[in-house]
């Protein structure tokens, strides 16, 4: 598998994309954009493009949130870049949309079969492209707060969403899960919402523990490994 940094401007920023891919592979396969979590694209985001790169044979680019691959540490600081790509749908989709031309400008790129999956922040992302009518054929957030720029634009959404959420994340209660069902159930999207009965916040993470707030964010090994297989089944049936 080979890694390269694809270069992408949006929203005013200077992007670096980290695409994975299988050299060997000449046909061109389906493609995965992965958002990462709110503090910007790291390791965590990386790892599980490679991942999908390697394990599903398909080519995957984890993207860039702050510019540059920057990756903010502070909450406060996270929580004042994200403010206005809460409220502002152009800021929001330039972002995404404009990630979404960087992948399938590749060569290695079926643009036929594309799809996105993101975390926390990054699972808002995939269902603010989901909603610009971008044509991918699932949009899967992991984590991922539920409330979108753009509500009544889900008759736009031509892809199958897929939420996967904690039941104990206090971040995402249970009104959000439902008002987001409604949400797309209003637009006709196929749609499914799992929750994972005492499982709070970046589940999916490994160093999630290192902010020491248990009850808010914490790794679970189950929940990790279930919401993958989920993701992955997913695609069969989207990508095949």
């Amino acid at each position: 598998m080979k890694t390269e940094s694809v270069r992408y401007d949006a929203d005013g920023l200077q992007m670096i994309g980290h695409f994975a891919y299988d050299e060997n592979d000449s046909k061109k396969r389906p493609a995965v954009l992965v958002f990462p979590e709110a503090f910007g694209l790291g390791d965590h985001a990386k790892t599980r493009a490679e991942r999908i790169a390697a394990e599903l044979g398909y080519v995957a680019m984890a993207c860039d949130l702050h510019g540059e691959q920057k990756v903010i540490g502070e909450i406060e600081q996270v929580m004042a870049l994200l403010q206005p790509l809460r409220t502002e749908a152009a800021k929001v989709r330039a972002r995404t949309v404009n990630a979404l031309k960087a992948l399938t400008a590749r060569p290695q790129v079926d643009v036929s079969r594309v799809a996105a999956i993101g975390f926390c922040f990054g699972g808002t992302m995939t269902y603010e492209l989901a909603l610009t009518g971008a044509d991918i054929k699932a949009a899967v957030g992991f984590h991922s707060g539920l409330q979108v720029t753009s509500p009544g634009d889900a008759t736009q959404i031509k892809a199958k969403v897929l939420a996967l959420l904690g039941a104990d994340d206090p971040s995402i209660p249970a009104e959000s899960r439902e008002a987001f069902g409604k949400m797309l159930s209003g637009g006709g999207v196929d749609w499914q919402i799992t929750v994972y009965g005492g499982v709070v916040h970046s589940f999916t993470n490994e160093k999630a523990d290192r902010l020491g707030r248990a009850d808010f964010a914490r790794y679970d090994a189950k929940a990790d490994a279930r919401s993958w297989k989920q993701m992955s089944d997913l695609f069969k049936e989207a990508l095949a």
